[in-house]
């Protein structure tokens, strides 16, 4: 084998060719392994037969679908780069991204013909479209057979296979690269925390142009040879009749989508016995929260945590009954994982620094920015997280922030995760994100926006009374702001750094 994700699928087909891989809730429609290998075999002969370059980058413009799914095992079967757009980047965004990745081709689903038409007038660029149904083939150009192209090897675990941007709060967004390889780990490693086998069906609810729908549920049930449920996007109203329906046994979600469940008040009375664990990722979750969900439903939460540049998963609350540790995304699981100082180097059990993590899954390379890789990727092959946190004697990570959100208040460091935590224990706050003002005296200041639950409110007064007892007076924000949404990136995390301006843009 050559560690490829075409050797995954065509592994799979031998063990089990009539087996279901993907489903759709929508249209009831289902595609086997051996049907998925035919699929992507012939869209990387098709791309072969239309002259693209080995290693090309090719665009996905699709919501979450069967034929988003097929687009990306065609596209690296065939040894291309696949780069899936995040459609709620902005044309600017996304702009950006088709001129950095020189992508020559994009696959594009019908109810984005619009978005793209957009993007490509600002860019001036004129990419090859392919229309890409939800469940259907590619609809190919006139006279383009795949019949016509010569087989190619099928690549090696090193040929690069994912192109997935960052989310650029701070600047233009990296270009993250992934090799089979690192998919590969990146899907066995929540397979191997959860402990989850071919017999398992898991539910896609997060967009596959996110790390986290895209390599923790794609890829691990690539890996684990299991059924993946892929509605076209999450809802509220159909989530659990599509866990009963499809008698799906676990999820991967975030905490706003957590806070959604949980804050449902139409829950319908369906069994959910099947369902044997949720994971929560991409942004740390409220303890509250969670002990709430898993009061209210009986599902434990497994919190965890990832990173793009991972491929997901770096960290994970064992499964029951093993001891999960609230607060905290766990233990290292297929990767290295220490806590650093200053200079790089390891510290005690309990003390603060940056959290490193090493192992097969860490990227390649940032696409066309090797400055900026020797940065986040030391010569011992340490990746430099951002992220703040320190390590207890059992090997549970506890992140407290990162580095560039940090509020340094009169030389001191302030964790806005524990001003945020603070706030979520409010019976009237569904979502709460602590932020640095720019202070004369200070340096720097604390204030917080908030999201009140539905049909909830309170005086911005008592919920500064609130922090200030929890807190003490230093730690406590001096104003608490009231927002109808907080805003997120595509994982569902608070973009934390554009509350600042987005709260003082009118006055600023």
């Amino acid at each position: 084998m050559n560690g490829s994700l075409g050797d995954q699928l065509e592994q799979n087909v031998a063990l089990s060719p009539n087996g279901i891989w993907l489903t759709s809730p929508e249209t009831s429609q289902q595609v086997t392994w051996q049907e998925a290998l035919s699929q992507a075999q012939s869209i990387a002969m098709h791309l072969k037969a239309l002259g693209i370059e080995d290693g090309a980058s090719i665009a996905i413009a699709s919501h979450n679908s069967i034929g988003a799914c097929l687009a990306i095992a065609g596209i690296t079967y065939g040894g291309y780069l696949a780069t899936p757009l995040n459609l709620v980047a902005g044309t600017k965004v996304m702009s950006y991204v088709l001129k950095h990745c020189k992508a020559d081709v994009i696959f594009c689903a019908p109810d984005n013909h619009d978005l793209i038409a957009d993007v490509l007038s600002q860019s001036k660029l004129s990419p090859l479209i392919i229309l890409l149904p939800p469940e259907g083939p590619p609809v190919w150009p006139e006279g383009c057979t795949g019949a016509a192209a010569q087989p190619a090897p099928l690549p090696q675990k090193q040929t690069p296979g994912i192109l997935m941007y960052t989310s650029g709060t701070t600047g233009n967004p990296k270009g993250v690269v992934l090799s089979h390889g690192n998919l590969l780990a990146a899907g066995r490693n929540p397979v191997e925390a959860h402990h989850i086998t071919a017999e398992d069906t898991g539910l896609c609810v997060l967009p596959i142009y996110h790390i986290n729908g895209l390599c923790v549920t794609v890829m691990g049930t690539l890996v684990s040879k299991s059924q993946l449920v892929i509605p076209y996007k999450f809802s509220v109203s159909t989530f659990w009749q599509q866990v009963y329906d499809h008698k799906v046994s676990w999820f991967s979600a975030v905490p706003t989508l957590f806070a959604y469940l949980l804050n449902d008040e139409t829950v319908p009375e369906l069994d959910r016995a099947r369902l044997r664990f949720s994971r929560s990722a991409s942004a740390p979750l409220s303890p509250e929260i969670h002990r709430r969900f898993e009061a209210r439903f009986g599902i434990p939460i497994i919190e965890t945590m990832g990173l793009t540049e991972t491929g997901a998963q770096i960290l994970s609350n064992p499964m029951p009954p093993q001891e999960r540790k609230i607060g905290s995304p766990g233990i290292a699981v297929g990767n290295e994982v220490i806590i650093a100082d200053e200079n790089l180097q390891p510290v005690a059990a309990g003390i603060s620094g940056e959290i490193l993590v090493r192992g097969e899954n860490v990227m390649q390379t940032y696409l066309h920015q090797p400055d900026e890789t020797a940065k986040t990727i030391t010569v011992d092959g340490w990746l430099r997280t951002g992220d703040i946190g320190h390590m207890d004697d059992d090997g549970y990570v506890f992140v407290t922030g990162r580095i560039k959100e940090l509020i340094i208040k009169g030389g001191e460091n302030i964790a806005p995760r524990e001003i945020d935590e603070v706030l979520l224990e409010h019976d009237v706050i569904l979502e709460a994100a602590a932020f640095a003002v720019p202070c004369e005296n200070y340096g720097q200041t604390v204030e917080a926006c908030i999201r009140f639950k539905p049909r909830k409110t309170a005086e911005v007064s008592a919920l500064l009374d609130h922090c200030r007892d929890r807190l003490g007076k230093f730690k406590c924000p001096d104003n608490i702001h009231i927002l109808d949404d907080l805003p997120k990136g595509p994982s569902g995390k608070v973009q934390r750094l554009k509350l600042f301006g987005l709260v003082y843009q009118e006055t600023q």
